[in-house]
């Protein structure tokens, strides 16, 4: 898992409540079980035309999202089935955070996993975040994990994250490779020591 710390970048705005994983990653894309290629098929019925093509009113295709690691969406992100795909597609397509006002748990869960940082804003805030990249679509936002805030043109904010997982993200490291950390006490404790 790629280690978070501080990232800058452009946000991505996806104003829309209650995207569940399907539209994230559509059912017909599950077969796969690795995660190399899952970002080509990230909101892939917005994103393509029926014949393939790009569908160029979707914010994915615009030129203004190439290269945006922070998706701003709307509340209750990941809602519906648990697919561990929808983080990969997210990941995959270049993303390492995503804000909105609430995550369904077991998406928010799967992220975590996967190096994805679910980001939980105030409603206020979340307003003036999709405000500002509406009124200055090149805003960058700075997510700085070690410190919990999100800080953007103006201001910023903390955001809660439980220790374990700031830590797991901190070290890239998931849950067994943060237990694989301990392996020299893990061998005294088995040897009596």
């Amino acid at each position: 898992m790629a280690q978070f710390t501080k990232h800058t970048s452009r946000v991505v705005s996806l104003p829309v409540n209650d995207i569940d994983t399907d539209q994230i990653i559509p059912a017909r894309f599950l077969k796969a079980t690795d995660k190399n290629g899952m970002g080509n098929n990230l909101f892939a019925d917005w994103r393509y035309n029926d014949d393939g093509s790009p569908n160029s009113e979707f914010i994915l295709n615009k030129p203004e999202s190439a290269g945006a690691q922070i998706l701003l969406a709307g509340g209750n992100f990941g809602c519906g089935s648990s697919r561990e795909h929808a983080p990969w597609a997210l990941i995959g397509y270049g993303f390492r955070a995503v804000i909105s006002t609430s995550f369904a748990d077991i998406f928010r869960n799967n992220a975590l996993k996967n190096g994805l940082l679910p980001i939980i804003v105030d409603e206020k805030t979340h307003q003036m975040l999709f405000d500002l990249a509406d009124e200055t679509p090149r805003a960058e936002l700075t997510v700085d994990l070690a410190s919990q805030t999100l800080s953007f043109p103006g201001g910023s904010i903390t955001f809660p994250i439980d220790p374990f997982n700031k830590t797991c993200l901190l070290n890239g490291v998931d849950e067994l490779g943060y237990i694989l950390g301990f392996e020299k006490e893990i061998a005294k404790f088995e040897a009596g020591l």
